[in-house]
């Protein structure tokens, strides 16, 4: 009875909604506003997708978050709902770091665009732009979540960090906030057709200052961050 609720209730207006937030975080933008944009709307959608595919979410550590500091986020990506975990339950205002080709989708690449979201390719000149964007829009409680693995798992299990994100964390000098996603990757993995009803859960760790990892070596800093955000994924 659930693949079929979704197939034919759930997912239509998960379509639709999308398309319908993806059109007013655009004009929200385009329009000058901050909280619209990148916090409120984008909370309503992952919420609202949560709520139609009747997934219980658990989250644990947001009282952690000072809503006046920005902060990079660093999270482990079990799946497609990872996004809307994100969204809907940090609780944050906050840009995702994402790779270019992403300019491409339709309608969500836009609204990405417009709300300048940082992109990144695989050029040292895109890098070296990528950091210039996070200092000019990182500032007074605006933050940016990074998936360092780089794709979603194929197994459940995490994938080895990347070093961009900590690099950059490095450049921009704000406090490094660990998060760990469970549950996303038996709800939705990357190889599933359909949603599976299991509960989602997000885990937001105690926020490192740069003042702890600029004095570190990038690899070893970076494996700090792998192991806890890994101690608590469950399979």
């Amino acid at each position: 009875m659930y693949k079929l609720y979704s197939f034919l209730i759930a997912t239509p207006l998960f379509l639709i909604f999308t398309i319908i937030i993806g059109l007013l975080v655009s004009v929200s933008a385009l329009l000058g506003f901050q909280s619209l944009p990148h916090r409120y709307f984008p909370m309503w959608w992952g919420r609202v997708c949560c709520w139609l595919y009747l997934l219980p979410v658990h989250v644990e550590g947001r009282e952690q978050l000072d809503p006046k500091q920005s902060y990079i986020f660093v999270a482990n990506h079990q799946g497609y709902l990872d996004i809307l975990l994100m969204y809907g339950y940090l609780g944050h205002s906050f840009k995702w770091m994402m790779k270019e080709y992403l300019k491409k989708m339709p309608i969500v690449g836009q609204a990405c665009m417009i709300s300048r979201q940082i992109f990144v390719g695989d050029s040292l000149a895109s890098i070296q732009q990528a950091v210039k964007n996070a200092r000019e829009t990182l500032q007074g409680g605006m933050s940016m979540s990074i998936f360092p693995e780089g794709t979603r798992t194929y197994d459940g299990r995490m994938i080895p960090f990347k070093r961009g994100a900590f690099m950059l964390a490095n450049e921009i000098g704000l406090p490094v906030v660990p998060i760990t996603i469970n549950g996303s990757f038996r709800a939705f993995s990357r190889k599933a057709r359909s949603v599976t009803r299991t509960p989602l859960s997000l885990t937001i760790h105690q926020p490192i200052t740069p003042d702890y990892y600029q004095h570190r070596p990038t690899k070893v800093f970076m494996q700090e961050v792998y192991d806890i955000i890994a101690l608590d994924v469950r399979l």
